[in-house]
């Protein structure tokens, strides 16, 4: 059977999955949708395929059998559970939502509709990270002792002011970690298993006219025992390949992008050579550590294989929305552990309150305006920021097709870059 597949949000990244879809035998891109029409009239153009104005009409194309979502983080909620009561397979972008109530909601209208839902993480489906997988499962590594992940990538402030969704709670859903560092996140956790207990410090300490971190550092237990790091950022000059690193009593192993630098046990085996030979020159891009735009369309094209033979199969995906949740749940524990300046155990029971996301970016642009204009020498006094008054989560708000960003980026509009 070939799948069709509609592609939501016209921005970057679906240009990346458009790539993607091209490169396997039995897919085809068919629709997109964008809340700006000459988005998706442009997207439509360059893909050969039909642009829609309409997400309903969309949705209702009987030759869309796949949708993947490529809005802003804050926004896949909506268009997913749109596309799964529509009978559609719903592929989302990481993360798969910014809250866990949101992703809640996308998992449930899948199940309750019967249709396959999978997460982004592509690093799964990279070679290095399954060899590495593998090993572990064999026991090679011994007791597993630390895992770390290192994110120290570089966003210069013109990405940030690029549009007014950026760098915000409300659509960005958080800075380094949740948009940047989140893929290490999973494949960190995909590889020492569940985290039990977090502690944390983040700040924004390099760019101006944020709401969101820029930096942080988080120490973690997983079930295990084992302990590690995760260290994320948008602000290490010049920006470098991201890291991940295994170590056991009887092995280490260690990621650069898909490079394994890092192989060395104390049981050798006869392939151990070979991989260290074949793995040290896999990566082929920048990884996105300076440049968002600088990554490969080659993991996309594995996991969605994986999606479509899971359909047809009847199986679940590597990663499915229980898996894509996960990471989302560390990181909002990450931020209520450095909120509160102590450890946080997992599972969280529900989303946590965070006091951050009363921070506006409208709020400190127009500051800065002000202070700008200002003739007087005296420093602008800024308000101190209060805490929303309603009982449910900024997040949980309805996103209709036009509701708009202070800039007039429509929440359905194609998500740029990371």
């Amino acid at each position: 059977m070939e799948y069709g597949f509609g592609v939501i949000g016209c921005g970057m990244i679906a240009k990346f999955h458009a790539s993607a879809i091209a490169d396997l035998p039995n897919a085809r891109l068919v629709a997109c949708f964008d809340s700006f029409p000459a988005a998706a009239d442009r997207f439509a153009e360059q893909q050969n395929c039909r642009a829609y104005h309409d997400l309903k009409k969309m949705l209702a194309d009987p030759e869309v059998h796949v949708v993947t979502i490529c809005t802003p983080s804050g926004a896949h909620m909506e268009p997913a559970v749109a596309a799964a009561k529509a009978g559609k397979h719903v592929i989302v972008e990481k993360p798969l939502e910014i809250t866990l109530k949101r992703c809640d909601k996308i998992i449930q209208a899948c199940e309750k509709a019967g249709v396959t839902l999978s997460a982004i993480f592509p690093s799964r489906f990279h070679e290095s990270s399954r060899l590495i997988k593998n090993a572990i499962d064999a026991g090679r590594f011994g007791r597993l002792t630390l895992g770390d992940a290192f994110v120290k990538w570089f966003r210069t402030q013109e990405y940030y002011d690029s549009g007014a969704w950026r760098g915000t709670w409300q659509l960005d859903g958080g800075g380094a970690l949740m948009n940047q560092a989140i893929h290490s996140v999973d494949l960190l956790t995909w590889l020492m298993g569940p985290v039990s207990e977090i502690g944390a410090v983040t700040d924004t300490l390099a760019h101006e006219r944020i709401e969101v971190e820029d930096v942080a550092a988080a120490t973690v237990r997983f079930q295990n025992g084992a302990v590690g790091v995760i260290e994320a950022t948008t602000a290490a000059y010049p920006g470098y390949l991201k890291r991940i690193e295994i170590h056991g009593s009887e092995g280490s192993a260690g990621l650069e992008e898909e490079d394994i630098r890092l192989w060395d046990f104390k049981n050798a085996a006869e392939e151990d050579a070979s991989i260290r030979e074949r793995m040290a020159g896999k990566t082929q891009t920048g990884g996105g550590a300076a440049d968002p735009s600088a990554i490969g369309h080659h993991g996309h094209m594995l996991q969605f294989r994986d999606v479509l033979e899971a359909i047809e199969t009847g199986r679940k995906p590597l990663i499915d929305g229980h898996e894509g949740r996960r990471s989302v749940e560390i990181i909002l524990a990450i931020y209520k552990a450095a909120e509160i300046g102590k450890s946080v155990q997992l599972p969280l029971k529900n989303d946590p309150t965070l006091k951050a996301r009363s921070k506006k970016k409208s709020d400190m642009i127009a500051a800065a305006d002000a202070a700008n204009a200002s003739p007087s020498s005296e420093p602008v006094q800024e308000e101190t920021p209060q805490t929303p008054t309603e009982p449910t989560n900024s997040h949980d708000q309805p996103a209709p097709e036009t509701l708009k960003a202070s800039n007039g980026d429509s929440q359905f509009q194609g998500e740029v870059a990371q």
